[in-house]
């Protein structure tokens, strides 16, 4: 009887030792994370009244740099090893503070292609912890692209820190 219960405690260890293996290559791809942040503040404040368009390249405000510098202080802890950016100034100087904390080089990409962005982070970063830093009409398209849910961002909002989790969609949105 206790031979018999040996035989089995080893079947039982071994077939969890068995599972875990084959489920450890899944759970390491679920790690990946994709942040992903609207630039901070602009100093042109976006569109003047009485114009359809604001200027085309706006560094950020001093609330801006305050906020970028904030959310370096949030992420700088967050094993984040790959930064993305579009080529507007907003975008590259909300990253610039975390790229500078950790020595990270950050990727600038077009605005106007979010498939390429995507297809980018998958190729080079597939278990990394990737920052993406877009606008309020890129960000949406960024998130949906890795599963996560609708979302829309009003005009004056700059407070936001989506996280998706591309293996599963899980989604958390924070406010800083």
């Amino acid at each position: 009887m206790i031979i018999h219960m040996r035989i089995l405690a080893r079947a039982a260890c071994a077939v969890v030792v068995l599972a875990w293996m084959l489920g450890a290559p899944a759970l390491a791809a679920a790690q990946q994370l994709v942040i992903v942040v609207r630039h901070a503040e602009r100093a042109d404040a976006g569109a003047p009244q009485g114009r359809m368009t604001a200027a085309p390249d706006p560094p950020l405000s001093a609330a801006g740099k305050a906020r970028a510098e904030k959310l370096a202080s949030m992420l700088s802890a967050a094993g984040v090893t790959a930064i993305y950016t579009t080529e507007f100034k907003r975008t590259q100087q909300t990253a610039a503070p975390l790229a500078a904390m950790l020595g990270v080089t950050p990727k600038t990409m077009p605005s106007n292609d979010t498939a390429a962005l995507v297809a980018d982070l998958r190729a080079r970063h597939a278990r990394d912890i990737v920052l993406v830093v877009g606008h309020s009409n890129t960000v949406p398209d960024v998130i949906k692209a890795f599963g996560g849910p609708v979302v829309t961002i009003g005009d004056d909002e700059y407070d936001n820190v989506f996280i998706v989790v591309p293996a599963t969609g899980a989604f958390t949105r924070i406010k800083f």
